[in-house]
């Protein structure tokens, strides 16, 4: 009789398939390179209330360069006001909370299910941001929280991560979640001053060492030889204020006018985005 609780194997001997590598392709892989000029940004896709349970949810979704590389894809919930327990203290403002997470097959990287540094960075970035558009007096002891989830990050598949392009991939992250983070709030129906949305610029060289660099907006690392410096500014256009500001790289303190001018990039960044944002809200109430 027949063992039905086991699984019985085939009956003839098999071997195991062995595979041969691949052979290496003799021919080079050509760089990506910037199609698009120094002052346009890519085209968005920008969607409220994708999440019927939350207060107010956004879908945020940025094209890729075009050259084998991915785009960047957020999802972003708000739920609250909501009032806090009996055991907090007294808030005469409303309390935010941002929650920033990659997927775990968002970037070439595999991430882990816990916040990293740079995920934990990404909040905080973002709660300072948003902490100048929204009026929070108008929720005494009361918090909100925005969970922004980054279904796929934005880096190319040629690139690899020892040439430190990580980093800079980070900061149009950022970016995007300010921008979807405004939409979220403007659909939970939370009252602001203004709209705010993100907007990146960076210095660039290419085509060797002797270039003169030159600074670009919504810049994809993988299309430049090299990045030199990058901020990422969070700008709202009506009142013309910073929310807040993130620069990193090496340049000398003696050029102020290259850090005048990254600033300025971003803010133009910035106002092309809030654009996008601006043209979705009216849509959702239209």
């Amino acid at each position: 009789m027949a063992d039905r609780r086991r699984i019985n194997g085939p009956v003839g001997t098999t071997n195991p398939p062995i595979y041969d590598d691949a052979p290496e392709k003799q021919s080079e892989v050509v760089k990506a390179t910037r199609s698009r000029p120094a002052n346009v940004i890519r085209k968005m896709y920008l969607k409220t209330g994708v999440t019927p349970s939350a207060s107010g949810s956004a879908y945020l979704e940025i094209e890729s360069s075009g050259n084998g590389g991915s785009g960047l894809k957020l999802s972003c919930s708000v739920h609250g006001p909501r009032a806090l327990p009996r055991s907090t203290p007294f808030s005469p403002h409303i309390i935010l909370s941002t929650h920033v997470k990659f997927a775990p097959f968002a970037t070439k990287q595999r991430r882990g299910y816990i916040r990293d540094p740079i995920e934990r960075d990404l909040g905080t970035h973002l709660e300072t941001a948003l902490r100048g558009s929204i009026i929070a007096d108008r929720w005494p002891k009361s918090g909100v929280d925005i969970i922004i989830s980054i279904v796929e990050g934005e880096q190319d598949r040629e690139t690899s991560k020892a040439q430190g392009i990580e980093a800079w991939d980070t900061m149009n992250a950022l970016s995007g979640c300010i921008t979807v983070a405004s939409a979220a709030l403007a659909d939970a129906g939370i009252d602001c001053v203004d709209t705010v949305a993100g907007g990146v610029a960076a210095l660039v060289q290419d085509a060797g060492n002797d270039a003169a660099p030159s600074i670009v907006v919504d810049p994809i690392p993988s299309e430049h030889e090299k990045v030199l410096a990058a901020c990422c500014i969070a700008y709202l256009s009506t009142r013309q204020e910073v929310s807040n500001l993130w620069f990193k790289g090496d340049l000398p303190a003696s050029e102020m006018d290259v850090y005048t001018q990254l600033v300025e990039k971003g803010i133009q960044a910035s106002k092309s985005a809030n654009r996008v944002l601006v043209d979705c809200l009216n849509e959702t109430v239209g």
